[in-house]
């Protein structure tokens, strides 16, 4: 068998235990979506009125629902951080050395099974969102089409990083901390309010880092508004977090075990 085919085959046979430990074990993705979802509920029905600046709620929910989108794929590369070091600090990785399978096939297994929970994750939330309002009538099938592609590249590059915090990590409550800044960041972007109404040394944190474009960018794919250089900016941050938490993590997954 080619290097090509092991690598396919491990790659497979890893993704079917991450997903089947997914489904046996879904109390850890639901307490995750639950982080999104209340935020959601408390800034549309609790705030939204007052955050809208007299727009009405409904326009707030079109501004917010992007954010919290990408908000939703950082919740849920958690667990993956979670699950990388629960794996690490168990010995199973120590188990799967021993054995004659592609050795990048563990980490190929839970990053392709983040993303698949990420995108069904952000279906969930989008449907939360559609039932209290969100609509977008100006998108065309294009930029639906670019903005599910946006959304799986940022999951990709966010799962890399959060599979490097779970491999530096020694044990799951570690993990879970230290990739807690994945949560975090989106509420110092532009997800909740534009970065003109924040204080002005406040304004350049909120701006340079990777979820602000990504929320401009995916918020004018759904709602037909401008995006200007956020399109090249949020890509840039995606392929360049993708590529240092490859390597980080790779480099981390080939030292001795833990």
């Amino acid at each position: 068998m080619s290097s090509l085919s092991l690598a396919v085959r491990d790659s497979s046979t890893m993704l079917r235990r991450n997903l089947l430990h997914a489904r046996r074990y879904p109390s850890l993705t639901l307490n995750l979506l639950l982080t999104p979802v209340m935020l959601l509920l408390l800034f549309v029905y609790i705030f939204g009125a007052a955050m809208s600046g007299g727009a009405g709620r409904s326009a707030y929910i079109a501004y917010i629902v992007p954010g919290i989108l990408l908000m939703t794929i950082g919740s849920t590369v958690v667990g993956t951080a979670v699950s990388v070091s629960t794996d690490m600090s168990e010995g199973i990785i120590a188990r799967f050395r021993t054995m004659a399978i592609h050795r990048g096939s563990v980490l190929i297994g839970h990053v392709i099974g983040s993303v698949l929970q990420s995108v069904a994750s952000v279906v969930l939330v989008g449907a939360v969102a559609v039932a209290i309002g969100f609509r977008s009538t100006d998108a065309t099938a294009l930029e639906w089409l670019a903005a599910f592609g946006l959304l799986v590249l940022f999951a990709l590059a966010l799962t890399w990083i959060a599979v490097g915090m779970g491999l530096i990590s020694p044990n799951a409550e570690a993990a879970s901390n230290n990739a807690m800044p994945l949560i975090l960041l989106p509420l110092i972007s532009s997800a909740f309010v534009p970065i003109d109404a924040m204080p002005g040394w406040f304004q350049p944190i909120a701006e340079y880092q990777p979820f602000t474009p990504a929320i401009e960018t995916l918020r004018g794919l759904l709602l037909g508004t401008e995006i200007g250089h956020n399109g090249w900016l949020a890509v840039a941050w995606c392929l360049g977090l993708a590529v240092l938490g490859y390597f980080w993590s790779a480099s981390k997954f080939d030292l001795d075990p833990k």
